[in-house]
């Protein structure tokens, strides 16, 4: 969801028991927060400078404290509102799911006449109200290090290392931090020696630790490496390697539905491997062990359109929860996007959403189309001067030209590197693509975090306010903005938001988008080249695989127009797959 686009939803839908994740790695942002909150608060800012000890962990931790007490705040008011017509209180009800022991008592006493009764059962739902959790998002491989005023190297005081000691001073409670992109050896060994994420009973964590992952053997491999730290993964949000927003972390060929099965085939014997290392961590710590494993919770994200298309996960796969994301971007009262992006994600198409090369970080990234962000930097191009300000400097990994590490959109690595191709004997069709690929980094740090400047009308930094925003391909498919009851009835089946009338299942919208992935992977193969043959063959067996596990699950679609949508899109999928050319 990037950066602003969430930095304060709990503060617009976690009273009404909504959960969100913020994402606590641009520390400038989480100051531009806390400097707007308490003025609408209309208490003292203090502000946190950047000479300060510890600054960033500091900014991490009061910013998540201020965001709790306006949450707590909320939840208290909620729960002294009057059940009548318009009130944040019926709101809070109505948008449960109509199936919810929860709703049913609700409207139980929407037909009682006034009575004791009535107004029992109004204490009684008052008391079951619960805030949705207040979580954060650290992604792996944003950690820079940080070095003091001389130049030394900060002991623990990298980018993640520095967000993951805010998260764990704060007061946030019932909360999880979620890892994004892998495992991180540095990240993971510093949870050690952090008090916040021990068990204090079973299940009971002050804070818990949710490893997104992209298929099984992910959630193996981090998972027994933090079991063995005595740490335990309370959850693995599965993600969809391509149907996402953001950073995409394509599989080898993977899907959906098969990665799913197999978690849900191995959730016992995952559970069994990593308690049992687990254990054994906690005894030679001298920490009191468990007699039976805490929870896991398995949990889905990706592309996820349809009320249909979520109980079809529950039910196949017993997975606890399903995320959405994208659909939410046109919600105002959920997340921060400014009015003119508001406006291109509502007109956006498929080929509006691209997997571009535009992060530094070199990984896929979903990208929309014309915003702001991308004019400027077409304008910098056209004025001969490409590349963007580093002032973040949160992706800086290169060191091809320079002693210190820079960014790849930098202009201070962009003028370099052009430099560079324009002496090398290269083809005029090579020099274009590696120009071409140069000139696509953006800086992410800004762009995604500038929707602030336009909402709140806060300056986040000088002179930068073009913005950058990163929905998932399903974004083609709502075009209008609404309200957050209009979402929620959407989600749970009670109204259709849906605006194409031949949106493609879930699962066939993400078998399309690896298509389309291998089809760019296979273009120019040379025989030579024999690591990315045997790649490309073994991404295509495993789409193979993928198209044959579907078409077994054709008859768990309801009979009628999806099933032979679903079937035809399968068909029409094996046919593209075989008219691939692999060497």
């Amino acid at each position: 969801m990037g950066l602003a686009f969430t930095v304060d939803t709990p503060i617009k839908v976690a009273r009404f028991g909504i959960s969100s994740v913020m994402s606590i790695i641009e520390d400038r942002l989480l100051e531009t927060m806390r400097q707007y909150y308490y003025g609408q608060l209309d208490e003292p800012y203090e502000p946190i400078s950047d000479r300060e000890d510890d600054y960033r962990a500091r900014r991490v931790t009061d910013y998540l404290n201020l965001v709790n007490r306006i949450v707590q705040d909320q939840v208290g008011k909620l729960k002294n509102a009057a059940f009548e017509a318009g009130s944040e209180l019926v709101r809070y009800f109505d948008m449960l799911p109509d199936d919810s022991f929860l709703k049913s008592r609700y409207r139980h006493m929407l037909q009682l006449e006034p009575s004791a009764e009535k107004r029992d059962l109004q204490t009684w739902l008052r008391q079951q109200i619960r805030p949705g959790s207040i979580d954060v998002n650290i992604m792996t491989k944003v950690d820079k290090n940080n070095v003091d005023p001389s130049g030394v190297v900060l002991e623990n005081g990298s980018d993640a290392l520095t967000a993951l000691r805010g998260y764990a001073n704060s007061t946030l409670t019932d909360s999880s931090v979620i890892f994004s992109a892998g495992l991180n050896p540095r990240l993971f060994n510093y949870l050690e020696s952090l008090p916040a994420f021990e068990a204090t009973g079973l299940g009971a964590f002050p804070k818990k630790v949710v490893i997104k992952v992209s298929d099984y053997r992910s959630a193996l491999i981090q998972g027994k490496y933090l079991a063995k730290k005595g740490i335990w993964v309370s959850e693995f949000r599965i993600e969809s390697g391509l149907n996402c927003g953001g950073h995409a972390f394509v599989t080898d060929g993977f899907l959906l539905g098969p990665i799913l099965d197999e978690f849900s085939a191995k959730k016992a014997e995952l559970t069994d491997a990593l308690f049992s290392l687990y254990t054994q961590a906690l005894r030679q710590k001298g920490k009191p062990a468990f007699d039976e494993p805490h929870p896991i919770r398995i949990t889905v994200q990706g592309g996820i359109g349809t009320q249909a298309e979520a109980e079809l996960l529950h039910r196949l796969y017993g997975v606890d929860s399903t995320g959405w994301g994208t659909p939410f971007l046109l919600v105002p009262e959920a997340t921060t996007v400014d009015e003119p992006t508001l406006h291109k994600l509502c007109q956006a198409h498929e080929t509006d959403v691209v997997l571009s090369k535009a992060s530094p970080l070199g990984v896929r990234f979903y990208y929309l189309r014309g915003t702001s962000s991308e004019q400027e930097k077409l304008a910098r191009i056209h004025r001969g001067k490409p590349g963007s300000p580093c002032t973040e400097k949160h992706l800086i990994t290169n060191t091809e030209f320079t002693g210190l590490p820079i960014c790849t959109a930098s202009r201070e690595y962009q003028k370099q590197k052009l430099a560079q191709l324009a002496t090398l004997d290269l083809s005029p069709a090579e020099y274009g693509k590696q120009r071409t690929e140069v000139l696509e980094k953006e800086c992410l740090c800004v762009g995604l975090s500038n929707s602030v400047t336009h909402v709140y009308n806060v300056s986040f930094v000088k002179k930068r306010s073009s913005v950058t925003i990163c929905p998932g391909p399903n974004i083609a498919y709502f075009s209008k903005v609404v309200s957050l009851q209009t979402m929620t009835d959407h989600i749970y089946g009670r109204t259709d938001l849906i605006s194409h009338p031949d949106r493609p299942h879930m699962f066939l919208n993400e078998l399309t988008q690896y298509l389309s992935y291998l089809d760019e992977q296979q273009k120019d193969l040379r025989p030579e080249d024999t690591k990315r043959v045997a790649y490309c063959r073994e991404f295509a067996k495993n789409l193979a695989g993928g198209i044959a596990y579907y078409r077994r699950l054709t008859d768990e679609i309801p009979a009628g127009p999806d099933r032979e949508a679903f079937a035809h899109g399968l068909a029409d999928a094996q046919e593209r797959l075989a008219g691939l050319t692999i060497l």
